[in-house]
């Protein structure tokens, strides 16, 4: 087992040149660059009908996209904590639980790794917006009313559930320093569907891929897109699950309740603490579980879609429906 976590910590978390994203760390600051000089010399500020001024397509707002990249910086910090405690534990499932070996010099093994991280990361990401914990630590990524690529970098701090979700893959047997590699050549792939620059691809690579136009879509807090296109790299997963919405029109970005702060620890803690103060007012053990374990907005009432249509009337038209 120490043998096996030795390779891992080399192979996927100590060598830099191991890391995908630290090798693509230059490509995203191109990107980002190029991205930041394109709104700013080609795009005017967009109005919709009702007058409503909105950001440029792809547009940067400084304090946003610090907050984005200083949020970045800090999880690869809590992320590296959270890969230790992954590495013993599966490390461990490898050695002692896993049926067989997959050699990692097999192109087999890669394959099975890329798709079994894929949809596991569909499963997780579509618990992450129906579980109110989960919610609670995603949620940040989502509270941009921007989408670009310093977005992408908006990052959570707590990937346990994400940790968690991986354990299938050395318990097939694929070597516990790949399921690192996988999730992060998953990562990499993901920063370059967060932009307004790409239109929609050819149609055959909609198809199959996540691309830009359908990440738009799981950014929007409009009614039609919401907890939509969950997918990493391949979008054959919502068509299969019945999560599939295409871009019919520009999405509003940001969360149906917007947070009104730049501040990275309250983009980071409020839904915990909005848990917490549900949690203490809630008068029966039922009613507090489901504050926790049942989706965002979930109430004791049973009003949970008429407070989200409200919220989401709000978050699109800027007033309250009558």
């Amino acid at each position: 087992m120490w043998e096996t976590m030795t390779s891992a910590w080399n192979s996927a978390l100590l060598t830099p040149l191991h890391e995908p994203v630290t090798l693509a760390i230059p490509a995203f600051v191109l990107f980002l660059a190029l991205e930041w000089f394109a709104a700013r010399h080609l795009e005017d500020a967009a109005v919709d009908p009702d007058g409503r001024s909105r950001p440029v397509r792809g547009g940067y707002e400084r304090r946003d996209a610090r907050a984005s990249v200083s949020m970045g910086a800090v999880s690869i910090l809590t992320t590296t904590f959270w890969k230790v405690l992954a590495l013993i534990g599966y490390s461990a499932i490898w050695v002692y639980l896993a049926p067989w070996h997959l050699p990692a010099d097999a192109w087999y093994t890669w394959v099975i790794l890329i798709l079994g991280v894929d949809v596991l990361f569909y499963t997780y990401h579509r618990m992450s917006h129906r579980i109110r914990l989960i919610w609670a630590t995603h949620q940040a990524h989502h509270s941009s009313e921007y989408f670009n690529f310093s977005t992408a970098l908006r990052q959570k701090w707590n990937n346990s559930a994400e940790i968690l979700m991986w354990i299938p893959l050395p318990l097939i047997g694929i070597p516990p320093w790949m399921v690192f590699i996988g999730f992060s050549v998953n990562l990499v792939y993901q920063f370059f569907v967060h932009t307004e620059r790409i239109d929609k691809l050819p149609r055959p690579v909609e198809f199959v891929f996540n691309t830009p136009s359908h990440h738009r879509v799981h950014h929007g807090c409009d009614p039609e897109y919401l907890d939509r296109n969950y997918a990493g790299i391949l979008i054959v997963w919502d068509r299969m699950f019945g999560t599939f919405q295409p871009e019919t029109h520009r999405p509003t970005y940001g969360l149906t309740k917007p947070v009104g702060t730049y501040n990275i620890w309250k983009l980071q803690t409020h839904e915990y603490a909005a848990i917490g103060r549900d949690w203490r007012r809630a008068s029966s053990w039922r009613d507090k579980l489901g504050y926790v374990f049942g989706p965002p907005g979930w109430t004791p009432s049973g009003a949970r879609e008429a407070d989200q249509e409200v919220d989401r009337a709000v978050a699109v038209h800027g007033h309250e429906t009558q």
